[in-house]
C-alpha cells in the first residue's frame, strides 16, 4: 500500500535538518513525503529544494497551523495510507512497516499510532502520545505512560498491540477512507485536541483506533507552543470543551461542563502560581469561547446510535490524589468500558 507521510512546518529548518533526514532513510518500497509549509519566513522550503529534492513541498499562502495545515496538503496526497508526523519526529528505519501491516491485517482499523518516546531520554515516554491515549468520565486525556504529568520510564509494559481511544497528532497514521468517511481535522481547533476529536469521530463512525508498539518514533515536543504557553492553555481548555459538545449527548456533556467547572477552577489557582496571570486568565477565557462557539457544532453531534462514551468511568484527579494511582497500569481494569473499544485488552 502507497503510503503519504505529512509533515506540518513553520519557521522550523533546525527541526527539519535535525528530524526529516531519519524520515527520508525509511525502509520502505512505496512511500511519498510532503512537508506543508505554512508560510515560513526563514530558508525552509530553499534548505529542502537544496538538500531533500524527493521531498515534495507544499508551500500555503499564510499559517494554517496543525489541523489546516494537514488538511489542505493531505487533499494532495496520493497513498492508500496518510501518517500525520510532526516535523520534531525522528523515526527508525523500519518505523513504518508494522503500522502498515496492521492496515493490511485489519481492514476496519481506522488509524493507528506508533509507540512515542523522548527524544532527549530514549528510555521514557513522550507526553503528547505514548502507547496510545483515552479520556477520563469528565474529559481529562491521559495516555499508556503518561497520567496527569508523571511520565513513566519505557520498560516494555505497554509493548502489547492493543486498541486505544486515540492516536496521538505528533505521529499516527490513517486509512484514506476513513479519512474520507468521518471528515479532516477540525480546522476551528487550530491545534490541540484536534486528533482526539478525530479518532472520537472515528469510533462513532464504526472504525477502530490502535496503537503499534512494534514501531517506535522519538518525539522532541513543545516545538509549536510550549508548556505554559497562555495560548497553548486556551486551546487546550476551550477545544477539549467544544470535543465533548461534539461527541456527547446534552445530559453527559452538561453534567460533565457542571464537575469541570468546579474543578478547573483549581487548574486556574495552579495556573496562576506556576504561570502567572495571563496563563490563569486563559482559563475562564476558553470557557467562554467554548459557550460562544458550541453552536456550529449542534448539527454535528451524535444520534443514539452513534454515541460512544468516554473510555475510562474513573477520574484521573480522584485516583492520583486519593488513591496515589501515578501510573496507567496502577488505574483500575473494572473502570475501563470496553464496550466503547470494541476487542481491547483491559490492563492487567
Amino acid at each position: 500500500m502507497r503510503v503519504s507521510i505529512v509533515i506540518v512546518s513553520w519557521n522550523a529548518r533546525p527541526l527539519l535538518e535535525q528530524c526529516l533526514p531519519s524520515v527520508c532513510a525509511t525502509r520502505y518500497p512505496d512511500f511519498e513525503i510532503i512537508v506543508a509549509d505554512n508560510a515560513s519566513t526563514d530558508d525552509s522550503v530553499a534548505w529542502l529544494h537544496a538538500h531533500h529534492p524527493d521531498v515534495r513541498v507544499v508551500r500555503h499562502p499564510e499559517n494554517w497551523a496543525f489541523a489546516r495545515g494537514n488538511n489542505e496538503a493531505i487533499a494532495q496526497t496520493t497513498g492508500d495510507l496518510i501518517v500525520l508526523l510532526n516535523n520534531d519526529v525522528e523515526v527508525t528505519p523500519d518505523w513504518l512497516q508494522p503500522l502498515v501491516d496492521r492496515m493490511v491485517r485489519e481492514p476496519d482499523l481506522g488509524a493507528v499510532q506508533p509507540k512515542l518516546l523522548q527524544y532527549t531520554d530514549r528510555s521514557m515516554f513522550e507526553y503528547a502520545g505514548a502507547s496510545g491515549g483515552y479520556l477520563d468520565a469528565f474529559g481529562y486525556p491521559f495516555t499508556r505512560g503518561r497520567v496527569l504529568f508523571h511520565l513513566e520510564a519505557d520498560h516494555g509494559q505497554y509493548d502489547d498491540a492493543r486498541d486505544v481511544f486515540w492516536a496521538s497528532g505528533a505521529a499516527f497514521m490513517v486509512r484514506r477512507t476513513a479519512w474520507d468517511e468521518v471528515g479532516a481535522l477540525d480546522e476551528h481547533f487550530v491545534m490541540h485536541m484536534e486528533e482526539i476529536d478525530f479518532c472520537w469521530r472515528l469510533w462513532r463512525a464504526g472504525w477502530r483506533v490502535a496503537v503499534e508498539p512494534a514501531s517506535t518514533v522519538y518525539h522532541i515536543g513543545g516545538a509549536s507552543l510550549p508548556q505554559g504557553s497562555p495560548r497553548k492553555t486556551f486551546l487546550n481548555f476551550r477545544n477539549n470543551l467544544l470535543m465533548l459538545y461534539k461527541n456527547l449527548p446534552d445530559g453527559p456533556f452538561y453534567r460533565i461542563l457542571l464537575a469541570r467547572t468546579g474543578l478547573d477552577a483549581f487548574a486556574i489557582l495552579r495556573a496562576l502560581f506556576s504561570g502567572g496571570p495571563a496563563e490563569a486568565w486563559s482559563i475562564p477565557r476558553a470557557y467562554w469561547a467554548a459557550h460562544r462557539e458550541k453552536g456550529q457544532y449542534r448539527s454535528a453531534r451524535p444520534s443514539t446510535e452513534e454515541v460512544v462514551p468516554l473510555p475510562y468511568r474513573g477520574l484521573l484527579l480522584w485516583d492520583w490524589f486519593i488513591r496515589g494511582r501515578r501510573t496507567f497500569s496502577a488505574l483500575p481494569a473494572s473502570r475501563f468500558i470496553s464496550s466503547s473499544i470494541r476487542s481491547t485488552r483491559l490492563p492487567e
